[in-house]
């Protein structure tokens, strides 16, 4: 199993680093969707202007009216009361007080109905427009953030096909499912969420800051005194809100590894009773994440009450400099009624802006962990120009091939080896000798330190990988299958191969008739539920390799981990694959290579022993005592 505690996601302050450009590289994937974007903006410009900004303002000449109206009713015919108000003034009676006095106000009596049913009805028109600007524009939003999201997962499933496999060593593989499904899903609902909601407000608060100061610019500047306050109450609650989603995610990827490996391992857990310590380690890392969830959501929620309250003392300080205005006879009833409104607005949109940048941090938080798996470093590219193979013979040189996978712990050291076309060598040695290792490199999993790889003369790292791997088949100890059909999974390799091909190296390899008893044959879908055994994996896999023709053959001792029976049809099924090709078994137990060609000892790296089965014994050196060993264990 893979320990989580070494594929542990990079420290909180790693990614910190990188923060200040995380915003413009998430904006940066939103530029191939521009025009889109362009248009999302525009709806919502549309949307602010007729609902938020327009609407305010005839709504206060609506009351206006009535209020006129009422005033009309005992003015003389043909007066209006705007008129009246403006001869007073200019006989310097501004108090309304006196201005009531010398008007007898009759309710709704010379009140305009049919210019007031005009003006509402254009009110109701500027909602209708503000409404279906509203909706285009979350509409063309959902699509574009569709598509950004589908673009950055191909990005994420593509970065990985390109990752050395030291990678995959350091991290395990339930942080990088969470990184490609959880942290991707994250970055999706925080930018449907907050993408137009963000541009939205951030045009409310620009337009009704604007429409405040038509409207009055003493009740402007009384609002905007109070911005500072709310900035100094929002901006600590928003970065303790970043840090603690940026703990969230990356507890998220620990659980979904700890998760990973208990279901690899059930059996495992089962056998050694050790359940209770599952549950607890699991207990451990949902706490954290319960936490870390939990803080951030509650310090991102707190954003717009902290704001509403910044709001609310904004209403007060309006309605008495307001009301003090209105008595003054500087500014209408209408405009102080409107300029509520857009206080209104503005208190409401500043805080659902701060509120939804709160919000945001989650997916900040998750981009960056993404952001972070695709910086990650690559395979070297293959050289420009790399060379092309004609026919291969399987002529393997190994010249002075040293590797270390940390600088400090050398894994193979200056080995020299030679293979003939055709012949077998068998790798043995104790556990990490470095016998995995030498395979990991013919295949170009990892790159050399020094010396080269040749393969018919020609030095490997001037191919292409994929043409280094093409001339390779391999059959592991641990067999892997896909969830398909039989004939899907021994035609992976060359996946155009006809029905025909696959029976024939079905056959070869003794599976044929293993695959004919299932209940559809070829055709039978292998997932859990199937229940196949060790061996009869093993047998596909070796149908596989040899269905994909190869050069090459590496075998990491097929038949270790099944019965008698079945490792003599794997055996047979292994012969039919040696047979012409240049192959490299692991070999775990010996007595399976009697036969090979060449047997290599290795010890650190290094080869100390090689020669065939009976030469080395009669040497009785580490060979021989390895063998020995294993042949009395064998012993009842």
């Amino acid at each position: 199993m893979t320990d989580s505690g070494n594929a542990a996601v990079p420290a909180e302050e790693e990614l910190a680093r990188s923060r200040p450009a995380v915003t413009r590289r998430l904006l940066a994937e939103l530029r191939p969707h521009r025009w889109r974007l362009v248009a999302v903006l525009g709806t919502a410009l549309g949307g602010v202007a007729a609902g938020t900004l327009a609407a305010p303002r005839v709504l206060g000449h609506a009351t206006d009216l009535i209020f006129a109206g009422a005033v009309g009713g005992g003015l003389p015919a043909g007066a209006s009361a705007a008129e009246e108000l403006d001869r007073l003034r200019a006989e310097g009676r501004e108090n309304l007080a006196e201005v009531y006095g010398t008007v007898d106000i009759v309710p709704g009596q010379g009140v305009d109905f049919a210019r007031l049913g005009l003006v509402l009805l254009g009110l109701l028109a500027l909602y209708l427009l503000a409404f279906a600007c509203t909706l285009v524009a979350e509409r063309l939003t959902a699509v574009a953030v569709a598509r950004v999201v589908f673009d950055l997962r191909e990005q994420v499933a593509a970065k990985l096909t390109r990752l050395p496999l030291g990678y995959f060593d350091r991290h395990s593989r339930g942080e990088l499912q969470s990184r490609l499904t959880n942290d991707v899903d994250n970055v999706q609902k925080a930018l449907q969420q907050g993408m137009a909601q963000l541009v939205t407000k951030t045009c409310a608060v620009l337009g009704v800051l604007v429409m405040m100061f038509v409207v009055s610019p003493l009740l402007a500047v009384i609002v905007l005194a109070t911005l500072p306050v709310a900035g100094l109450i929002a901006a600590p609650i928003t970065k303790r809100a970043r840090s603690r989603f940026t703990e969230r995610w990356s507890a998220t990827g620990e659980l979904n590894s700890q998760v990973e490996q208990v279901y690899a391992a059930h059996s495992l857990v089962a056998a050694f009773g050790r359940r209770e310590l599952v549950e607890r380690t699991f207990d451990e890392h949902n706490e954290r994440v319960y936490r870390a969830a939990r803080r951030g959501q509650v310090a991102s929620e707190a954003v717009e009450p902290a704001m509403s309250m910044v709001a609310n003392l904004n209403y007060i300080l309006i309605a008495v400099v307001g009301a003090l205005r209105v008595i003054g006879g500087s500014i209408s009833i209408g405009e102080v009624q409107a300029f509520l409104h857009y206080s209104g607005h503005f208190g409401h949109n500043a805080g659902m802006l701060a509120g939804i940048i709160g919000q945001l941090q989650s997916g900040l938080a998750s981009a960056e962990r993404i952001f972070d798996l695709l910086d990650a470093q690559e395979e070297p590219a293959d050289p420009d120009g790399a060379a092309t193979t004609g026919p291969v013979r399987g002529r393997v040189c190994f010249d002075r091939v040293s590797f270390r996978y940390s600088p400090d712990t050398p894994v193979i050291q200056d080995l020299s080896l030679t293979v003939q076309p055709g012949q077998t060598v068998a790798i043995v040695g104790a556990t990490g000798a470095g016998k995995t290792t030498l395979a990991n490199l013919l295949l170009r999993f990892y790159e050399l330190d020094s010396g080269r790889i040749l393969v018919d003369g020609t030095d490997i790292a001037s191919l292409p990988r994929d043409a280094v791997r093409g001339l390779t088949g391999v059959v592991l100890q641990d067999g892997w299958l896909f969830e398909g059909t039989v004939a899907e999974n021994i035609a992976y390799g060359r996946p155009r191969a006809s029905r025909q091909q696959v029976v024939a190296a079905a056959r070869a390899t003794r599976v044929d008739h293993f695959v004919r008893t299932l209940p559809e044959g070829y055709d039978t879908v292998l997932d859990e539920s199937t229940g196949i055994s060790a061996g009869e994996k093993q047998l596909i896999m070796a149908a596989r390799a040899l269905l994909s023709d190869p050069a090459i053959l590496i075998l990491d001792e097929a038949t270790s981990s099944v019965d008698a029976r079945t490792e003599v049809l794997v055996q047979r099924a292994m012969t039919s694959l040696l047979a012409g090709r240049t192959s490299f078994v692991i070999a775990h137990r010996l007595s399976t290579i009697r036969e090979a060609d060449l047997i290599l000892l290795l010890d650190s790296g290094r080869v100390v022993e090689r020669g065939r089965h009976q030469e080395l014994l009669d040497a009785d050196g580490g060979y021989a005592r390895l063998y020995a060993a294993q042949h009395s264990a064998s012993l009842p």
